[in-house]
């Protein structure tokens, strides 16, 4: 019986539950921006207009610069193709371009302001957006 009595006696004793408080804490990812690809480097093709008027020059010419009776050709509409290929991407990479430079940008402005709930860290960014802001407004944003 005091087995019982020694192994319930905790038990016996009222104990007041503890509260639980629960806190929601934002926790900044830092963003990684990838790093720019390297440019291009393109070679530039030498291109030569052939018609039947030159048509025994350029074959003399190619053999002798290269030994070799071998050369690619184009129709004037496939050149044409190729001409608007090479358009299509140009823009493809440029709206590409842009459309990156927009969200470090949005991504730049999201962390501006979210460090400006911390106190003494100012950024470039930051500084120039007051001055231009005093400047805007005449009086400052102090």
């Amino acid at each position: 019986m005091s087995l019982i009595l020694i192994i319930n006696g905790c038990s016996l004793l009222p104990k007041q539950p503890r509260e639980v408080e629960i806190k929601t804490v934002e926790v900044r990812v830092p963003i990684q921006h990838p790093v720019y690809p390297r440019p291009i480097d393109m070679k530039e093709p030498r291109w030569y207009v052939v018609s039947d008027k030159n048509l025994d020059e350029f074959l003399v010419k190619i053999e002798k610069e290269s030994g070799k009776m071998v050369f690619m050709a184009m129709s004037v509409p496939d050149y044409e193709l190729m001409a608007y290929n090479l358009q299509e991407i140009k823009r493809f990479v440029k709206e590409t371009k842009e459309v990156i430079v927009y969200y470090r940008t949005v991504m730049s402005d999201d962390e501006i302001e979210r460090e400006d709930d911390a106190p003494e860290k100012q950024g470039f960014l930051d500084s120039f957006r007051k001055n231009k802001g005093e400047s805007d407004n005449g009086k400052g944003n102090d």
